[in-house]
């Protein structure tokens, strides 16, 4: 009796500690302050819900418990960063990498340069940048192309005609980028309809399926989500192996990954995510660029006085875009003030450092289980509730100036690159910024 009286304790005591580790309110945020879960699944979401937005949730949040605060997002610790001068001393553990794309990757399940090995990272980043560096020149035509069809669609609507600009820039991005990415197979448009329709529905689950837990609740969807992605898959290792060993006209991203030293496996999951990512962001920049410049006569008589004067009646080429400093600033402050993709935080992988806060590096071994119970997520919160952030004028998020990036653009001073901080991550670049010049100027 005592050793069963001994065992039932000890199993007891062990009970309860897996409760209390287990159960998300029980979990501090290394000291971080902020909210404890109100539900077990869903964290504070119901928090979210309640203050009517995100937005809203964080200024009241930051508010109450100042620029640094924590919350769950699900199962999935958060924590909002509130203030510029404590995002200046934010040490990136994941700096190799894109943000954004670590972020898809995890979101995907897929493990391919997320290893932590920062040569690897370093190599592979080089590699892509010269890829799509040299595949915006080599179908520079292509895009053109694309672009004068564009234009001469929207010269046809009489002028009364609402002109749907989402739809549009992205039917543009979807032909540019599927073409620059695998070649001429997405010239036929029933390919890239078919591809338009899986890109929808993985997009569809991105951020949110994922994030509060939805997609495994409904199998109805998450076949829905399998399915456009296995067949996404499929479509690229076909492309993949047409091209492997081969030579074409044109030169292609994916011609660049086989010219690497990159598996299969890091050839079709690197090729999806430049597909899926550079299909958001070229829409959404472009989208948001060409709507800025209908709300500001001013830039528009300055961006055009510049391509008079820099193209006349000659032709568009690389050479003169690369003259028109003007548009660049106008696309910064576009990548400044929109938002040009749907998630807005970074999975911190390793040991970070925040103020006096350290966020521990993720625990497990399985990708599954980190992004189930262990992942962190940190969201940059320094927007329009903190003028004291933002005391510059020039900082206002919802006024777009162009003539805020020239010094940067004339000089390259580093010094201003908190300024492309936006609203979610950290200081960004347009990974294309090329082909949205082009589409801009084509009109």
């Amino acid at each position: 009796m005592l050793d069963f009286a001994i065992f039932a304790v000890t199993f007891l005591l062990i009970l309860v500690g897996a409760v209390l580790y287990l159960y998300p309110a029980s979990r501090q945020a290394s000291g971080i302050p902020g909210m404890t879960p109100t539900d077990e699944k869903d964290g504070n979401l119901p928090d979210i819900v309640t203050s009517g937005s995100l937005h809203e949730f964080l200024v009241n949040l930051h508010e109450k418990y100042g620029p640094v605060v924590s919350f769950w997002f699900g199962r999935r610790l958060v924590v909002s960063v509130g203030s510029v001068d404590l995002l200046k001393q934010h040490i990136n553990p994941n700096r190799t990498s894109d943000p954004f794309e670590m972020m898809l990757k995890s979101l995907l399940r897929y493990q391919s340069g997320l290893s932590g090995d920062a040569g690897e990272s370093h190599l592979r980043k080089k590699l892509y940048e010269n890829g799509v560096t040299k595949s915006l020149q080599s179908n520079f035509a292509v895009i053109q192309k694309l672009s004068e069809e564009l234009l001469a669609k929207w010269l046809s609507f009489p002028e009364s005609q609402h002109v749907p600009l989402c739809q549009h820039m992205l039917g543009f991005a979807m032909k540019s980028v599927t073409q620059t990415a695998m070649g001429s197979s997405f010239e036929d448009d029933r390919e890239v309809i078919q591809f338009r329709r899986n890109h929808d529905a993985i997009w569809a689950e991105i951020g949110k399926g994922f994030l509060d837990g939805s997609l495994d609740k409904s199998m109805t969807r998450k076949k829905l989500y399998e399915d456009a992605l296995m067949e996404m898959e499929s479509v690229l290792k076909k492309v993949t192996k047409e091209r492997r060993g081969r030579s074409f006209n044109r030169h292609v991203f994916i011609d660049s990954l086989l010219q690497g030293n990159l598996s299969d496996k890091q050839i079709l999951e690197d090729t999806m995510i430049f597909s899926l990512a550079g299909c958001v962001i070229t829409a959404n920049l472009c989208t948001w660029a060409v709507y800025f410049l209908t709300t500001s006569e001013e830039v528009q008589q300055n961006l055009y006085k510049e391509v008079d004067r820099v193209l006349g009646k000659g032709p568009l080429t690389h050479e003169k875009i690369e003259q028109l400093r003007y548009c660049r600033q106008v696309l910064c402050e576009t990548v400044r003030t929109a938002k040009l993709t749907p998630i807005a935080a970074r999975l911190q992988e390793l040991e970070g450092r925040i103020d006096q806060h350290i966020i521990p590096k993720e625990v497990g071994q399985s990708w599954e289980l980190k992004l189930a119970l262990s992942s962190w997520l940190i969201l940059f919160f320094a927007i329009l509730k903190f003028p004291l952030s933002w005391r510059r004028g020039a900082l206002c998020p919802i006024t777009v100036k162009a003539r805020l990036f020239l010094q940067h653009i004339l000089h390259q001073d580093d010094s201003l690159s908190l300024i492309f901080v936006q609203f979610s991550l950290e200081p960004k670049r347009c990974s294309s910024p090329f082909l949205c010049e082009e589409t801009i100027l084509e009109p």
